[in-house]
């Protein structure tokens, strides 16, 4: 894969999440359901401790206890996304095929007995995948709580032309 197409996944990815977002503001109850709030929660995060990884920084996501509410949870993703956008630009002079190493490589092991390497476009494949699945089972969730989902499939964000994301106003 290039780092074109690299680019376009993570952007649909921060289109679907700030659909996500606005169908939880939406929904009747969702801002407050600590279900809903832990899934986005932890989507997040794994997009943090990648970035952070991939820029060589020591690791450090902010205690899921600071995001009482949706808004500042949603503020904190629309973040990542700035930082995201500004390191994306590199993307095109990074070797992808370089093997990256994870510093939870430890216990990946302790749970499936191996763990060969990773290239750097198979980290961000994991970061672009691991959304869409977390982005699923919040889709399950806000449905339970009364509300429709968003549709944030990638060929809907094609047919729809690419839009920019819409994030909520903070």
């Amino acid at each position: 894969m290039t780092s074109r197409v690299f680019e376009e996944l993570l952007t649909h990815m921060e289109w679907a999440d700030a659909l996500t977002w606005r169908r939880i503001s939406e929904t009747s109850g969702a801002p407050r359901d600590p279900r809903l709030l832990d899934l986005m929660y932890h989507l997040h995060t794994v997009q943090w401790v990648y970035l952070q990884v991939w820029r060589g920084e020591p690791l450090h996501v902010p205690a899921r206890g600071e995001f009482a509410e949706a808004a500042a949870l949603s503020a904190w993703a629309r973040r990542y996304y700035d930082s995201l956008r500004s390191f994306s630009h590199e993307l095109a002079s990074l070797d992808l095929t370089r093997r990256i190493s994870l510093p939870w490589a430890d216990e990946v092991l302790k749970r499936l007995g191996s763990a060969k390497p990773a290239t750097f476009g198979e980290t961000i494949l994991q970061v672009v995948f691991h959304g869409t699945y977390h982005r699923g089972q919040t889709a399950t969730r806000i449905r339970e709580l009364g509300g429709e989902p968003p549709l944030t499939d990638f060929i809907a964000w094609v047919w729809l032309g690419k839009p920019a994301p819409a994030w909520l106003e903070q």
